[in-house]
């Protein structure tokens, strides 16, 4: 009999993989009723936004706020705030900048990209996203705005200046 892994790739999911066939550990679905469950993978999401402290984007005088992921990038980020970047303008959807060292990355293929999504490109690039596409590019998620209304106006159509600080 051989002993239960956690595959690597599946782990947000908590799929497990016993030799020969794959046993799911999620749990069991609501009693009666209606009741909508959270996928798994949304579940794992949720509960690394729930752990970590509140984000202040400041932007041409207004306040956004956003939720952060838990994990090795987004703490690293945290450790350099307070910080104001001069972010430049790409595709007409997102403002990136580039940091001179790098930080700790686990990219992944997301699929789609949201209004407000804040994630690394690579290991140094911080993009914050203004517009919602598919894409099949990589990113290391660190979080997402709250509200995105005035978030597109708010950052304009060139540089523009962006204050990261923790609420």
């Amino acid at each position: 009999m051989s002993s239960l892994n956690i595959c690597a790739a599946c782990e947000h999911c908590r799929t497990f993989l016993n030799s020969d066939r794959i046993v799911n550990a999620l749990p069991a679905p609501a009693e009666s009723g209606t009741q909508e469950q959270t996928p798994p993978a949304e579940q794992d999401m949720q509960t690394e936004r729930n752990a970590m402290p509140g984000l202040t984007l400041r932007i041409s005088n207004k306040n956004f706020r956003a939720t952060l992921y838990d994990n090795d990038s987004t703490r690293s980020l945290l450790k350099k705030l307070p910080l104001t970047l001069t972010m430049d303008e790409l595709n007409g959807n997102e403002k990136f900048y580039f940091f001179s060292e790098k930080l700790p990355s686990a990219s992944e293929r997301v699929g789609s990209i949201k209004t407000g999504d804040l994630m690394l490109y690579g290991s140094d690039c911080l993009v914050l996203f203004y517009e919602s596409f598919p894409t099949s590019y990589s990113y290391t998620r660190l979080g997402t705005v709250d509200d995105v209304t005035g978030l597109a106006n708010a950052l304009g159509s060139g540089s523009v200046e962006v204050t990261f600080s923790i609420n």
